[in-house]
C-alpha cells in the first residue's frame, strides 16, 4: 500500500471487480509503460513494465534495498512473497537476481488474473502465484526452504490480524533458512501503537531487528509505512542505513537500544489478542 499524486495517473477504461473489491489500473503519465494498481481507491502497487527495477513507492524501495543486501549482488534467491498485488517486488527480484525461484501467496485469484493479463511478467521470471491466504500458504511450505520472506498483505487498507502475531512470525522463521531474512510492511500512524507492538512481536522471534521509516512517521506526525527487517543473523545495518538516507524520500533506521526505547512497554501480540492494523485516516491517499 502506497501513496502517489493522482493528477499524474490516467485510468484504463472501466474498473474491474475482483475478489477483494474494485480494481483499477492507472497509467503513470510521468513514466511511459508504468502503471499503478488501485483497489477500492487505495493504491496497492506500482509497476514499470519497461524497467522493473524502478520502485516508485517509498516503502517498496526500502524493501528492495533488503532484497539487494541479503546476498551478494546478482545471486539467485528462494523468495516467498506473502501478498502479491501487481507483483512489483517479484519483478524486481527477477530482474536483479536472475534464476531466483519465487513463490507468491495472493488470496485474490481474480486480481492475479487481471495483473497477469494486463501487466505480464518478464519472460523467464520464475514466479509461481498461489491463490491462498498468506498464512495458510506459508504453513504449507517446507522448513528452511526460503532465503527471504517478504510480508506485504492488506485487506482493503489494513493488515489482517492473523498476520501480525508471534505465531505467524514463528512460522516465517520456520520457513527461513539459517541466516535468512524477513521484511514486513507495517502501516501505522500516531501514536504508533501498532508499529511498536509489531516490533515487540518480531523481537520475540528473531535475534536481530531494525525498523525503517521516514522521520516524520517515527515522530508520530503522520500516517505512513514502516519496514521491519528481521533475521537470526546480523543485518546489513550500515549499508541499509546509507541507502535509506540517500533515497528521494530519506528514511531513518532504528535498531538496538533506540529500538528498545521505541517499543517501550509494548508486549508481543498473539493469536488470542491480535487486531488488524489501523484504518488510515481520510485523505491519506488523496
Amino acid at each position: 500500500m502506497g501513496r502517489r499524486r493522482s493528477e499524474h495517473l490516467t485510468p484504463l477504461p472501466g474498473p474491474v471487480e475482483v475478489g477483494g473489491g474494485t480494481a483499477e489500473l492507472l497509467a503513470d503519465a510521468d513514466r511511459d509503460g508504468a502503471w499503478e494498481l488501485h483497489l477500492d481507491g487505495v493504491p496497492q502497487s506500482h509497476v514499470d513494465l519497461g524497467d522493473p527495477t524502478h520502485l516508485e513507492f517509498e516503502y517498496v524501495r526500502r524493501m528492495g534495498h533488503v532484497v539487494d543486501l541479503v546476498a551478494p549482488a546478482g545471486a539467485p534467491l528462494d523468495v516467498v512473497h506473502l501478498g502479491g498485488g501487481a507483483l512489483t517486488l517479484a519483478r524486481y527480484v527477477a530482474a536483479t537476481r536472475p534464476g531466483s525461484a519465487q513463490r507468491v501467496m495472493e488470496l485474490d485469484g481474480r486480481l492475479t488474473d487481471l495483473v497477469r493479463s494486463r501487466l505480464p511478467l518478464p519472460r523467464g521470471a520464475r514466479v509461481r502465484v498461489r491463490a491462498i491466504d498468506a498464512r495458510a500458504g506459508l504453513a504449507a511450505l517446507p522448513d528452511a526452504s526460503a532465503d527471504l520472506v517478504l510480508v506485504d498483505v492488506f485487506a482493503g487498507a489494513r493488515t489482517p490480524a492473523h498476520l501480525t502475531t508471534v505465531e505467524f512470525a514463528t512460522d516465517v522463521a520456520r520457513v527461513l533458512r539459517p541466516g535468512g531474512t524477513t521484511a514486513w510492511n507495517v502501516s501505522d500512524g500516531p501514536p504508533l501503537r501498532f508499529a511498536r507492538t509489531e516490533a515487540a512481536t518480531l523481537a520475540a522471534v528473531f535475534e536481530h531487528l531494525a525498523l525503517v521509516a521516514e522521520p516524520s512517521t517515527f515522530k508520530g506526525r503522520r500516517f505512513g509505512n514502516l519496514v521491519a527487517v528481521a533475521s537470526d543473523a546480523e543485518l546489513p545495518v550500515a549499508e541499509l542505513t546509507r541507502r535509506c538516507l540517500t533515497d528521494p524520500m530519506p528514511a531513518r533506521l532504528v535498531q538496538g537500544a533506540e529500538l528498545g526505547t521505541f517499543v517501550g512497554q509494548q508486549a508481543p501480540v498473539t493469536d488470542v489478542d491480535a487486531q488488524p492494523s489501523p484504518q488510515p485516516p481520510a485523505g491519506v491517499f488523496g
